[in-house]
């Protein structure tokens, strides 16, 4: 395997990608040029192989403790200077498309990442480590608004929003792993609620966000919701549903991270279909 392809395999690549087009997803409804949108998305992709990497690059003695196979760097397969590089080289490229795209897109940014790479440092072994998820994720859709000629931070109901999906997102995302975060001594708040309260909240908290997209994208006026966001409203649903079966009826596996990749999915296409731009 290349360097290039270890460091890509070590970026987290699905997060990664689903967070990219999701930031897409997210400057479309915004009303963003194309150009705008294209850049949007080169900074959060670049954000996102900084996170995953300096994340994989910090957890390397970790991960060759627990004899992970699907982890590049505690393989060998690439080294940490070359991994801490990489990492450095894509968050500043990060900061400088964000600075492109405005000052407050730089801020907001920064404040994500530092706020990712807080958590990949020191808050993922303590019960703060839901934290950086609750604030990164919420800052999210701003970094869509932020992008506009006319920059404005997003409204309050897409940060409720946004902070849901994280915390969903960070209770799932772990469960494959606690038996070995436990032998190497990570132990964040997914670890001390255990794999089915974990999974039960984050199945509530994929729902809630539904709700506010649901409620605040159409103003409060649940009259004004179209049928196609309704649609994907009843998806959310259906996928939180089916997480938390899984959860209680199945052992704990990257399956209930995928369910909630896809809610996250289904939460953009719904805001999209709301038909109103993020700004207005």
């Amino acid at each position: 395997m290349s360097t290039p392809g270890a460091l890509w395999r070590s970026s987290h690549p699905g997060p990664t990608s689903i967070v990219t087009a999701l930031a897409s997803a997210l400057g479309w409804s915004a009303g963003l040029d194309p150009a705008r949108i294209v850049l949007l998305a080169l900074a959060v992709l670049a954000g996102q192989l900084s996170v995953g990497i300096s994340n994989d690059a910090i957890d390397a003695p970790r991960d060759r403790i627990a004899s992970r196979p699907d982890k590049p760097i505690a393989r060998g397969e690439v080294t940490l200077a070359v991994a801490w590089g990489a990492a450095l080289v894509s968050l500043a490229t990060a900061l400088t498309l964000s600075a492109l795209l405005g000052a407050g897109m730089l801020a907001a940014h920064a404040l994500a990442l530092g706020s990712a790479w807080a958590y990949n440092a020191w808050l993922k072994s303590t019960p703060a480590s839901i934290v950086p998820f609750l604030v990164s994720f919420g800052i999210f859709p701003s970094l869509a608004t932020l992008s506009a000629p006319q920059p404005a931070v997003a409204p309050g109901w897409t940060w409720i929003a946004g902070a849901a999906l994280g915390a969903a997102v960070h209770l799932t995302n772990v469960l494959p792993d606690l038996d070995q975060d436990a032998a190497t001594g990570v132990r964040g708040l997914p670890h001390r609620l255990g794999p089915r309260v974990s999974a039960a909240v984050a199945a509530c908290a994929v729902v809630a966000g539904a709700v506010v997209v649901l409620i605040g994208s159409a103003g409060g006026e649940a009259s004004v919701v179209s049928a196609i966001s309704w649609a994907f409203f009843a998806g959310v649903v259906v996928v939180a549903v089916a997480t938390l079966l899984a959860a209680l009826l199945r052992p704990p596996s990257r399956t209930l991270f995928r369910l909630v990749m896809l809610a996250a999915l289904l939460l953009a296409a719904q805001l999209v279909a709301a038909g109103r731009v993020l700004a207005g």
